[in-house]
């Protein structure tokens, strides 16, 4: 073991870029919530995208490192401190062997990640290392982490890693404009196979994230919506994004632990460029959806996946000296 969990945070589990191909076993994705953070930041560290790492909800675990180790804290904007200096996200950090990480309140956004280098190292459960909160298998024991627990880190891949003293890059990455924590936000959305009634109800209007959100849904309050058609559903295959109407007519958007299949009307569907938005929202934030097209949406892919691109090779191009 070379990561002592002092003390867990609310809800810190081991994350990668999620479990497919067994979605006909009705076993879900799972994954990081916010693939685009978990991929910044394992880029950082010299990791693959798809490496495994600590997410963390609203407030954060205190660590131990019995080793030196490069890290990198994407996502949400989370107070950070080691050897009683503050760190700052979205850039590579060495620490030195035997350092204590403190990581605190989520001041904005819902989820931050810690990468490692060498990545967590915990056995793969059907071809990943991912916690399936809902099933209890995957991660670390198939459960969100506790006091005394110990974690493996991989070999170690980063320049420095082994350096006595801490330090920062003095570089960082901008995570706009694929995060968005303001107050009220803009996500696109594609028309779902069950319209409400007026048919741009879901369009019209903010709603507010409800305290009940979890890494399953996130749940939206606001004025009901109801549907065109009413007849009764049968269960049909959703995916993280999709938005679900159930019978108090507020949505639902689901995220990264999703079922495989639901008897909700399906009502639109959150392109995949926008799913890191919907991960960053907290209980008492609103947003909006703006239609999109299937074009619109396959362009705004594109243009994440070529910014993920750009990232790679700009880290590729700033040696790290910290």
């Amino acid at each position: 073991m070379n990561l002592d969990v002092l003390a867990p945070g609310l809800l810190t589990t081991v994350q990668d870029a999620g479990r497919d191909g067994a979605r006909a076993l009705g076993i879900g994705l799972a994954g990081a919530v916010d693939g685009y953070s978990l991929a910044v930041a394992n880029r950082l560290v010299g990791n693959p995208t798809t490496a495994a790492a600590l997410e963390i909800t609203l407030s954060g675990p205190r660590l131990r490192f019995r080793r030196a180790a490069t890290i990198a804290i994407c996502g949400a904007d989370i107070d950070a401190r080691s050897d009683e200096l503050t760190l700052p996200g979205w850039r590579p950090i060495h620490l030195r062997a035997r350092s204590t990480l403190t990581l605190g309140a989520c001041r904005r956004g819902a989820r931050a990640y810690l990468a490692i280098a060498g990545g967590i190292d915990v056995p793969r459960v059907m071809g990943s290392r991912s916690t399936d909160l809902r099933g209890g298998f995957g991660g670390h024991a198939g459960r969100a982490l506790r006091a005394g627990d110990g974690l493996s880190v991989g070999a170690r891949n980063a320049p420095h890693a082994g350096a006595n003293a801490l330090s920062i890059a003095p570089w960082w990455i901008d995570p706009e404009p694929d995060l968005a924590f303001a107050d009220s936000i803009a996500v696109r959305v594609l028309p779902g196979r069950d319209a409400t009634a007026p048919a741009d109800a879901l369009h019209a209007q903010e709603f507010v994230v409800a305290a009940s959100s979890d890494r399953q849904g996130l749940r939206l309050h606001g004025p009901p919506l109801h549907l065109a058609d009413r007849r009764e559903c049968i269960s049909e295959p959703v995916v993280p994004g999709t938005v679900q109407l159930p019978p108090d007519g507020q949505p639902i958007v689901l995220l990264a632990d999703a079922q495989t299949v639901g008897g909700y009307p399906r009502i639109g569907h959150v392109i995949t460029a926008d799913l890191p938005r919907l991960a960053q929202r907290r209980s008492g934030q609103r947003l909006r959806f703006i239609p999109v097209d299937h074009v619109q949406a396959a362009r705004a892919n594109a243009q994440q996946r070529a910014r993920l691109a750009r990232i790679a090779l700009a880290i590729s191009a700033r040696p790290f000296h910290g």
